[in-house]
């Protein structure tokens, strides 16, 4: 991959549901970090150097809501959510989490994400925001679940809540084994429509679509898929999956915010 330029901007994809309230599904477009991560890469863990993450953060933060804390989590593929109230922590104290909620209007919340569904969440009227990382095992594990039950222990409405679904692995560039369609299937046989035969032995899996399910299923006012492919666009997207099959050592992050305004 060839180094992008410094002088790019920012690319901000955004949700029509989620008008009005700051937020942004980013991509690689707009950073500093150069080879294999060149671009907008926020993601410690990808062996990148930290003062061009740090760059890349703030470039993040200002193209979505300037000066504006960003709040992120430690993502362990859980469906476990945290509440941002009073006490902010630090970067290195960050919990070991896959969503987080607030109604602090100095924060932005942020996940990453490099193939993973991220989902953005409020309900303006009850000034409630939210944003979860869905990887498949955070997704039926029930992150979103957890990510609206949070919201609404902040004084949020199930049917003012909406969403949107950021940029994630298509199902067209996802294929799993049986195993992987068979665990999916036991959970709820209805889970079948979200797998797609492919090769002998294996299936494709439409992670988006799942994740819209979840989210229509837990009667929210309404859910939006960006439809945004990151393993078939190098040049907008990181891709964890692209990443591995290039045989590229390491792989970045993009990261999608919201907050309130």
């Amino acid at each position: 991959m060839a180094d992008m330029t410094q002088t790019e901007a920012v690319e901000v994809n955004r949700a029509a549901v989620l008008e009005g309230v700051p937020h942004g599904f980013l991509g690689r477009r707009g950073g500093v970090s150069r080879g294999d991560v060149a671009g907008l890469n926020v993601g410690p863990g990808s062996g990148d150097d930290p003062a061009a993450i740090a760059e890349n953060r703030a470039r993040a933060v200002a193209a979505v809501r300037p000066g504006a804390r960003l709040v992120t989590v430690y993502q362990v593929h859980s469906p476990d959510c945290v509440i941002v109230a009073d006490d902010l922590w630090s970067d290195r104290d960050r919990p070991s989490a896959d969503a987080l909620v607030t109604t602090r209007r100095d924060v932005l919340l942020g996940v990453l994400t490099a193939d993973c569904a991220p989902v953005l969440l409020a309900d303006r009227e009850a000034g409630v925001v939210g944003a979860a990382h869905a990887g498949w095992k955070g997704a039926i594990g029930g992150v979103t679940d957890r990510t609206i039950a949070a919201m609404e222990s902040l004084g949020a409405s199930t049917a003012r809540i909406v969403a949107a679904i950021g940029p994630c692995i298509a199902r067209q560039s996802y294929e799993v084994d049986e195993a992987f369609r068979d665990r999916f299937r036991e959970e709820d046989s209805a889970n079948a429509r979200f797998f797609r035969t492919g090769r002998e032995g294996h299936h494709q899996f439409d992670l988006e679509g799942y994740v819209a399910a979840r989210l229509e299923a837990a009667g929210i006012g309404a859910v939006e898929r960006l439809g945004l492919d990151t393993y078939a666009v190098p040049d907008r997207f990181f891709s964890y999956r692209r990443a591995t099959h290039r045989g590229e050592p390491t792989y970045g992050r993009e990261i999608s915010l919201i907050g309130l305004g």
